[in-house]
C-alpha cells in the first residue's frame, strides 16, 4: 500500500480510465517538475529575485562611484604659420642663390637628413622608452614634410595614425575647414601643395635640422623638440621636365609630446608647430594648402599687418624670403632652439 504523500510525489500518473478511452497514446503522463498549486508561484518569485540580485549587481559595478578618473584629452596643437614674400621675381631653381650655395645643395636628401641624437635614459623614462619616442618622431617627420602622397594632396593616413586620439578632431577639422587661426591650419600638421597647380620637379627634398629631448610635466612625460629646414624642388602641374623649377623652403618647428599611453600606443601629441615658408604673398591664404610663386613670378605688395584690427588672427603674419644665402649659412641656418613654450 502507498500513501497519499508517495501518490502524490510520483512524477508519473496514470490517465483515468476515461482518458485511456478517449485516445490517449500513452497510459501515463509526467507530473511537471514545479508540482502543483502553490508551489509553481513560489518558485517563479524564486527566479525573479535572483534575476534582480545580479541585475542589481552588474548596475552597480558600472555606476561606481571609485572608478578611476579617464586620463586627460591631449592639449590641441598651436600652430604658427609665417609666409616668406620674395624681394622680387623667384630665380629658376638652378639659379637661385640659396640652393647654389655648397651649403644649401649638399643637404642630405629625404630620411638622411633626419638623423636622431642617441636615446639615454632620463630620470623616469629609459632608454627604450626615448627611443621609441625618436622613432616616432622620424616616422612623423618623413610622413608629413617628405611623403609624396601627403605632399600632392593624396592620402594622409600615415600622419593620422601617428597622432593621440585626442587630437584626432582637431586634425580631421584643420583639413576639412582650414584656417589660419593658430590652431587650425592644416600646414601646420604637414606640408602639401595644391595639387592642382604644383607638382614635385624632384622627389630628392633636401633636409638638415636637430631633434633634441627632455622630460616636461615633473617626469609625466617626454618633449620632443625638432627643427629643420627643407628645400623642394617644384613646378607647375602638368608641364614638362624641360620647363625650369623653382625652389620652396619651409623651415618646420614641432613640439611632440609622449606620455607613457602614447609610447605603449605607437602615437603622440603635436604641441607646437611654427612654421616658416615661402616664397608666398600675403594674399593667400596658405592655410590649407601652400601655393608657392613660381619661377618669374613676384609678389604683390601687401597691404600690411594692422595692429588695431583684432579680428585678424594674431597667428597670421607676413616675414621676407632672404634674396641669397649668408656669410656662413651652414652655422647661421641651423642653430636651433625649443619652441618658445
Amino acid at each position: 500500500m502507498f500513501d497519499e504523500s508517495f501518490v502524490r510525489a510520483a512524477r508519473i500518473r496514470e490517465f483515468s480510465a476515461r482518458e485511456r478511452l478517449a485516445g490517449a497514446t500513452r497510459a501515463t503522463r509526467p507530473r511537471h517538475p514545479w508540482g502543483t498549486g502553490g508551489a509553481r508561484p513560489q518558485a517563479y518569485v524564486l527566479v525573479l529575485l535572483i534575476a534582480l540580485a545580479f541585475g542589481s549587481a552588474i548596475y552597480l559595478g558600472v555606476r561606481h562611484h571609485y572608478r578611476p578618473a579617464a586620463p586627460p584629452a591631449a592639449a590641441p596643437l598651436r600652430i604658427t604659420l609665417v609666409p616668406l614674400v620674395p624681394p622680387g621675381p623667384v630665380p629658376a631653381a638652378s639659379a637661385d642663390p640659396l640652393y647654389a650655395a655648397d651649403d644649401v645643395a649638399h643637404y642630405p636628401i629625404g630620411l638622411q637628413g633626419v638623423s636622431l641624437p642617441a636615446a639615454h635614459r632620463t630620470a623616469h623614462f629609459t632608454a627604450g622608452q626615448v627611443g621609441e619616442a625618436l622613432g616616432l618622431t622620424q616616422e612623423y617627420l618623413v610622413a608629413s614634410s617628405l611623403d609624396e602622397a601627403a605632399l600632392t594632396g593624396g592620402d594622409v593616413r600615415e600622419v593620422r595614425d601617428l597622432l593621440d586620439q585626442g587630437q584626432l578632431t582637431q586634425f580631421d577639422h584643420s583639413l576639412a575647414s582650414p584656417a589660419d587661426d593658430g590652431r587650425h591650419a592644416a600646414t601646420g600638421w604637414l606640408v602639401r601643395f595644391d595639387p592642382a597647380r604644383y607638382q614635385l620637379a624632384d622627389p630628392g627634398i633636401r633636409v638638415r635640422g636637430t631633434v633634441s629631448y627632455a622630460e616636461r610635466d615633473g617626469g609625466a612625460g617626454l618633449e620632443v623638440d625638432t627643427d629643420h629646414t627643407l628645400v623642394y624642388r617644384i613646378r607647375a602641374a602638368g608641364t614638362s621636365a624641360d620647363r625650369p623649377a623653382s625652389l620652396f623652403t619651409v623651415r618646420r618647428r614641432l613640439s611632440l609630446y609622449f606620455d607613457r599611453d602614447d609610447l605603449a600606443d605607437h602615437q603622440l601629441q603635436l604641441r607646437q608647430a611654427a612654421v616658416e615658408a615661402g616664397p608666398l604673398t600675403c594674399a593667400g591664404d596658405p592655410s590649407g594648402y601652400f601655393r608657392p610663386l613660381l619661377a618669374g613670378q613676384s609678389a604683390a605688395t601687401g597691404s600690411g599687418t594692422d595692429p588695431y584690427d583684432r579680428a585678424e588672427p594674431m597667428a597670421a603674419g607676413c616675414g621676407a624670403l632672404s634674396p641669397g644665402p649668408s656669410p656662413a649659412p651652414g652655422r647661421s641656418r641651423d642653430r636651433s632652439a625649443p619652441p618658445s613654450r
